[in-house]
């Protein structure tokens, strides 16, 4: 019998727009799967691409359709293909991993055919910083952004292309909740800035990298295919949240977690309880954003109306897999979910950390992320 995970859904209507708040009725079985989820994919009988990581974390794909993953603690990039075993690519200079740090985000270049280049987030022994390099010289690195406070904690580190072509990075308060409501400091923000490190024109804050702010730990970025872009948050104790980030965009951290009425900040669209969820990566396909879980041992799929309207979560693979960090939307119309049970937190199988691709037997657009024209 397949089962999904039992909600009760409250919609808060506030003044800034409508949370979906979902919290849950009942303790879900120990393993929760059902055969044809959200957004089409089977979800019953997935194919494992890879088996034996060290915590994979960043996930994107090269125009061949393989992807590069990289591996936290090891500092390491593979290359993996269905059907074949992963193969060693890079190791990633400088990268000190220790706690939440490590070899974070990874994003291919929109540009990949002309330019080559691949991006890194990692922490070194003294800051989080965003590199480039090409595959075939890994140890020249070019820093891209650098001098971002590092903890043990809260790092965030996610990076990814938006629709306009420039880079996005989820960037965590570092520990220090204050950092986020300082406009001076780029802790705590989503930072938007130029395939080189530049600072875009249209950024809210003339001279600066930040983009969005009152954030606590963002790890998990994706666009819409209408170019909207959602990102998932870590709370403390309280409330996780799924936020529509736009422009200059104050979220509310530390003085709100979760649902607020209060007209200076932006409210949630979805929040679940930390012991539901502690959201990491993010991914659109088939109208759903597909949203990773570390603590909650599960996959969230929340529709999205073609309006931005936002529907009732649904859990999926409920415990099956323990920890999920990262999923991500391929370009043959699969969906990759990587698991986090290496990270001192989880309970590893014997096959752990491993990479799983769940198909639908159609071939989908790319997301938005990777569609969309550059305009630097």
């Amino acid at each position: 019998m397949r089962l999904r995970a039992i909600l009760a859904v409250t919609v808060l209507v506030t003044g800034l727009g409508t949370t979906v708040r979902a919290e849950a009725e009942a303790q879900p079985p120990p393993v929760s799967v059902i055969a044809t989820g959200a957004g089409g994919f089977d979800l019953a009988d997935p194919e494992v691409v890879a088996t034996g990581l060290d915590v994979p974390w960043g996930i994107d794909f090269l125009p061949d359709g393989s992807a590069l993953v990289g591996q936290r603690d090891l500092g390491a990039v593979l290359r993996v293909r269905p059907g074949r075993p992963p193969v060693p690519i890079a190791r990633i200079p400088g990268v000190v991993a220790g706690g939440e740090g490590g070899l974070l985000g990874l994003a291919v270049s929109p540009r990949y055919r002309l330019d080559r280049w691949v991006y890194v987030c990692f922490t070194t022994a003294s800051d989080i910083r965003i590199t480039r390099f090409r595959l075939g010289a890994p140890q020249t690195q070019q820093v891209i952004l650098s001098g971002l406070s590092r903890a043990s904690v809260h790092n965030g580190g996610r990076i990814a292309f938006g629709p306009d072509g420039l880079l996005y990075a989820g960037i965590g308060d570092a520990g220090v909740p204050a950092n986020a409501q300082n406009l001076a400091s780029r802790n705590g923000k989503i930072l938007r800035i130029r395939p080189n490190g530049g600072i875009p024109a249209g950024n809210p804050f003339p001279g600066s990298p930040v983009y969005s702010y009152g954030h606590r730990n963002v790890q998990g970025l994706a666009w819409d295919p209408r170019g909207r872009l959602f990102a998932t948050e870590f709370g403390q104790a309280t409330w996780d949240e799924v936020n529509v980030v736009v422009r200059g965009g104050n979220y509310g951290w530390p003085i709100v977690e979760g649902p607020s009425t209060d007209p200076r900040f932006r409210a949630p669209v979805v929040v679940w309880p930390p012991a539901q969820a502690s959201p990491s990566g993010a991914a659109f396909a088939g109208g759903t954003l597909f949203v990773a879980a570390l603590r909650g041992m599960r996959l969230w799929t929340v529709p999205v109306s073609a309006a931005g309207a936002v529907g009732a979560p649904v859990a999926e693979l409920v415990g099956a897999y323990g920890r999920l960090r990262t999923v991500v939307a391929a370009p043959d119309g699969s969906l990759w979910v990587a698991t986090s049970n290496r990270d001192d937190n989880g309970t590893p199988a014997p096959l752990d950390d491993r990479i799983l691709r769940f198909t639908t037997g159609e071939r989908q657009p790319p997301p938005a992320g990777r569609a969309g024209t550059a305009r630097f």
